[in-house]
């Protein structure tokens, strides 16, 4: 499993939102609350932002845990941004690949992550994989089952679907071949959020300064937040949240 959050609204230090809360991403690392399967996520961090004028994102990302990386108090310290997603990482399973396989994925403006994992990976995703253009595969930053699902979001995206429909469509079709799996996702293009919940919690909340926060679980024990149902497709930006239910794939 993993733990990931996103926010849109007024700029902010990354820190404000990653490491400075109580319960902080940072601190979920080694002690979530919420988290159903698994209990340590040190398999590398990751955060994603938007500069302003600049409609694509810039990434940092690490192999090791975040209380390992010395340099990220500072950038977290520092960098503001309007928009931002970060995850830190527990591996469905053992891999070659470090930071690669690391959330946020990126694609123009779109950054990407998933919280979860696919049941039977990777002989259960064999006919998913094989909708997806030779390229698509080619382009696999890593070959752990998110970096898959990333690509059929990123195919649907790619084709003009919107946010919701990619993520609802990518699910559902994961859901499809390999039941059992979990498959809360999360997608920011630096204006807006969309998330699924499938297996694993997600909150929401008004930002520290006005905005959105979307999260695997609360940051902090403050007032407002809002648990997501499981099964439930979350559009939000800065004003306003739309939940709509998932279906179940059909048989």
């Amino acid at each position: 499993m993993c733990r990931h959050l996103a926010y849109v609204g007024p700029a902010l230090p990354l820190g404000e939102l990653v490491s400075a809360p109580e319960h902080s991403l940072f601190r979920q690392s080694w002690a979530p609350r919420h988290q159903r399967y698994g209990t340590v996520n040190a398999d590398g961090f990751g955060l994603g932002w938007y500069a302003p004028g600049d409609p694509v994102p810039a990434r940092y990302r690490r192999a090791g845990p975040i209380w390992a990386d010395p340099s990220f108090g500072d950038l977290a310290r520092v960098v503001r941004s309007t928009a931002l997603l970060a995850a830190v990482r527990d591996a469905t399973a053992a891999g070659a690949d470090p930071e690669a396989a690391v959330a946020p994925y990126a694609d123009g403006p779109w950054l990407f992550s998933h919280n979860g994992a696919v049941a039977g990976w990777p002989e259960s995703l064999a006919k998913p994989a094989a909708s997806l253009e030779p390229l698509a595969l080619l382009e696999l930053e890593s070959r752990c089952d998110a970096a898959l699902v990333w690509a059929l979001v990123r195919d649907r995206l790619r084709r003009g679907e919107g946010p919701g429909d990619a993520l609802g469509g990518a699910v559902r079709a994961v859901a499809a071949a390999a039941p059992g799996s979990r498959l809360n996702l999360l997608l920011t293009d630096g204006r807006s959020i969309a998330a699924t919940t499938w297996g694993d919690t997600l909150f929401h909340r008004p930002g520290p300064a006005g905005g959105r926060v979307v999260a695997s679980e609360p940051y902090d024990d403050e007032p407002g937040w809002r648990a997501v149902p499981d099964r439930t497709l979350l559009l939000a930006d800065a004003r306003e949240v739309t939940l709509l239910p998932l279906k179940e794939p059909s048989a």
